[in-house]
């Protein structure tokens, strides 16, 4: 894929898309970018890379980069999670803080509120989950979040129903200076396949696995076999008991058998074919608190 030269007055640049866990960034991003490059699920921390999305246009590049929920880590890959989601704010051209518009602001977003002042950089306040916020709490709940931040725009959207997202986007457009293509037009997301693989499994997990599972899971895509009329796909789900290993297993396999399906219908919409996929599960202990566990498994502090 060749990256074209951009037509004059062509926008381009790199927007953070910030907030606290499981306020809907993973959702707002893949809305913008009109495909799934972001895994979501009703639990927090869902995100746990810098994902790009890209969005291109005949007349702009908008690049979201996607972050991990800001909170207070509990392990050394919660450390890393959070230093990786502030010094993405550092290398952009604007920042789209998120937040839950359904709910008051809490200290949670004011924690993130503080850490963007003095910002030399358009920051846009986006009021999420504006599908499920009551009316009649509707302007305290706005006055709440626009204490904590002097926004160069505030936005009410709703990520699931797309309401408001598009006027979210001109604007942000807008802001961006004159720029190249940073990448293909026809690109979605810089990350390559087999980390989106990786994430459909991890999804699944999360969406079918108790409350005490998802943190503790990972995924290694072990090997793709690319042949005519089906890809074959080899991936470990990686916990840190055998507790959490049965529990991915399920009764006569039928949990890790329910992932399964789940992951592989995903993957054929990703790569437009049939997907053979093997999962086995192993127990590797502690693997969030191991700094080599966690090079190996792809988390490392951003500089």
């Amino acid at each position: 894929m060749s990256i074209p030269e951009a037509p004059p007055g062509f926008r381009s640049g790199f927007s953070a898309v910030i907030g606290r866990p499981n306020v809907g960034k993973s959702t707002l991003v893949n809305r913008i970018v009109g495909e799934k490059v972001a895994i979501t699920s009703p639990t927090a921390q869902t995100t746990r890379n810098r994902l790009r999305g890209i969005l291109s246009r005949p007349d702009a590049q908008l690049i979201l980069v996607d972050t991990p929920g800001i909170h207070k880590p509990h392990h050394r890959l919660g450390e890393v999670l959070v230093h990786n989601a502030r010094t993405a704010v550092g290398d952009v051209d604007a920042v789209l803080f998120v937040v839950d518009g359904a709910e008051p602001a809490g200290s949670g977003d004011a924690f993130i509120a503080e850490g963007l002042k003095g910002l030399q950089m358009p920051l846009w306040l986006v009021l999420n989950k504006l599908d499920r916020r009551s009316p009649k709490r509707a302007e305290e709940i706005r006055a709440s979040y626009r204490e904590l931040v002097n926004a160069t725009g505030v936005f009410e959207v709703s990520a699931v129903r797309g309401t408001h997202v598009k006027d979210l986007v001109e604007a942000v457009v807008a802001r961006l200076p004159e720029g190249p293509y940073y990448f293909p037009p026809d690109l979605y997301t810089d990350q390559p396949e087999r980390f989106i693989m990786g994430e459909l499994i991890r999804e699944q997990v999360l969406l079918l696995t108790r409350e005490e599972i998802p943190h503790s899971v990972a995924v290694v895509i072990d090997r793709v076999e690319e042949g005519e009329q089906l890809t074959r796909v080899l991936a470990t789900v990686l916990v840190e008991r055998q507790s959490q290993k049965r529990i991915i297993v399920g009764a006569g396999g039928s949990m890790i058998k329910q992932i399964g399906t789940g992951a592989r219908q995903q993957m054929q919409k990703l790569i437009s074919g049939k997907v053979h996929l093997e999962l086995f599960v192993k127990v590797k202990e502690n693997w969030r608190q191991s700094e080599g566990a966690l090079r190996e498994l792809g988390y490392r502090r951003e500089q």
